[in-house]
């Protein structure tokens, strides 16, 4: 069984109470518990972790990534800012895909241009809740291919 890891950035755990018109209403830990139930599904082995700070982040990548067949990461914020982020993304050398529950390029400027996603093989946005499943089923098909 493949171990993949689900990485939610900075104020993800704040899913359900932060700006729910955008986000919408689940929050952090139904969104875990339907992840779980899809790895399954998938015969992945899952890890999650959720951290509000960048240095955590790229300490969970640089740690774990020889264990780790790949990874589905919503970096939050980080995503415009963070090209310490980006390059752990790059350094690890696994599939990665990016996710966002909003659609980042209908929102604002700032928002539009995304660091990390030039580390990813791939990125989904503006799908809800329902990007992260989506990419556990793409990265499941990128592994099984075996090209990233």
């Amino acid at each position: 069984m493949q171990k993949v890891a689900v990485i939610h950035g900075p104020n993800l755990n704040m899913l359900g109470v932060r700006e729910p018109e955008v986000y919408g209403t689940k929050n952090l830990e139904m969104l875990n518990k339907e992840l779980e139930a899809e790895a399954v599904k998938l015969d992945l082995e899952l890890e999650i972790m959720q951290s509000n700070h960048e240095g955590e982040i790229v300490d969970y990548l640089h740690q774990n990534y020889k264990e780790l067949a790949g990874v589905i990461i919503n970096p939050g914020g980080l995503t415009h800012t963070s090209v310490v982020l980006r390059d752990a993304v790059a350094s690890v050398r696994l599939p990665v895909i990016e996710v966002h529950i909003s659609n980042i390029y209908r929102r604002e400027e700032f928002r539009k241009k995304s660091i990390t996603a030039e580390a990813a093989v791939a990125q989904i946005s503006g799908m809800g809740t329902y990007g992260y499943i989506l990419g556990l089923w793409g990265l499941k098909d990128v592994l099984r291919k075996g090209k990233y």
